[in-house]
């Protein structure tokens, strides 16, 4: 358990998370099991991140997908296409109407994935469910029959469902559906989890506290890629003798963003250390990767978390007092479970 945020609150870490933090914060590398290692000390996560790029079996959103790599150039036209429609998003007018009370991440998700994809065809919005990241049989099954017809557009469509619309085949099709999902869901998924986080630990927030450091400090508390998976490989062995031929490494901002040697009172939620610190520059802070290798998401997620946080605070809303505990449990996300939101 975590006391991280309101003193009243309390966040409960499924077993593995709490026992990393319990066993593990503060080391720089430790062993996971026989053939993996943890790795949370800056100076060896950054000595390993720079050692060489990620594979493509490596990277979190873009690996092969139905047996076909993707490449670099295909990667890059899904972000621009989405980046286009976050782009187009952030443009229209917030509704000063809309209601963001209720169940939090899945009030968030479901306002994102309407305000950028709210035109595209039923088949390929229903690909945002998050119901799918715990069926992948069910998303595929989905994607099959999706794929059986062509994909017609309306007028409004987002960019991201006109490159789907142009595969001519069925084997196309369900490729480029899926590349759909892998693309626009984890721009949902993570925009609205962090700020459930934010609200879960912070909330109600002081008028003149920026959204900016309440978003970076809430990814310090519960950081979206809460750990970064490099296989083994012989140039990690050359940086350190405790990391065998056969070791695959986990590196664990999980661990690196409570460590009490960076952090001023790490396990509490204090959005003002921002202030005076440049998260592209803090040692061990890497809530979108490592300089090396930046998420391409990132200039994505800020503006969109910033503006649901505009929303929420200006509707004054916050968590509900009578919840009093939210978990965190062990998944590729990191985040509250589900975090009621009313207005005070």
């Amino acid at each position: 358990m975590s006391s991280t945020g309101k003193s009243t609150r309390t966040t409960v870490f499924t077993p593995r998370l709490q026992a990393l933090l319990h066993d593990h914060c503060g080391e720089d590398l430790f062993r996971l099991d026989d053939s993996t290692v943890g790795v949370a000390g800056t100076a060896l996560t950054h000595q390993i991140l720079s050692a060489r790029p990620a594979t493509e079996f490596e990277r979190p959103t873009f690996k092969p997908l139905h047996g076909r790599s993707i490449p670099r150039t295909d990667a890059a036209k899904l972000m621009q296409a989405i980046g286009s429609d976050v782009r187009a998003a952030l443009k229209t007018p917030a509704s000063k109407t809309t209601d963001l009370s209720g169940a939090w991440p899945h009030v968030g998700h479901v306002y994102l994935r309407d305000l950028l994809l709210g035109a595209d065809p039923y088949r390929l919005r229903i690909l945002m469910d998050r119901a799918l990241e715990l069926t992948p049989k069910l998303t595929w099954a989905l994607i099959a029959a999706g794929a059986v017809p062509s994909v017609p557009l309306r007028p409004g469509a987002s960019a991201i469902a006109k490159l789907t619309a142009n595969a001519a085949t069925y084997n196309d099709r369900r490729y480029a559906m899926g590349l759909y999902r892998r693309t626009a869901a984890p721009v949902c998924f993570t925009i609205s989890t962090l700020v459930a986080n934010a609200l879960w630990l912070g909330s109600p927030f002081d008028d003149d506290t920026s959204n900016r450091n309440i978003l970076h400090e809430a990814m310090r508390l519960l950081p979206p890629s809460w750990n970064i998976l490099r296989n083994a490989s012989p140039e990690y062995t050359a940086l350190d003798s405790r990391i065998g031929p056969n070791d695959d490494i986990l590196i664990l901002p999980f661990l690196s963003h409570r460590d009490p040697a960076i952090w001023d009172d790490p396990d509490q939620f204090r959005p003002e250390r921002w202030d005076s610190i440049d998260p592209d520059q803090q040692p061990g802070y890497l809530p979108f990767g490592h300089t090396s290798e930046r998420c391409w998401g990132r200039h994505m997620v800020m503006p969109l978390a910033e503006r649901l946080l505009d929303i929420l605070r200006g509707n004054g809303l916050a968590v509900s007092p009578r919840q009093i505990t939210a978990e965190v449990p062990l998944t590729g996300l990191l985040g509250v479970f589900q975090v009621n939101i009313s207005r005070q």
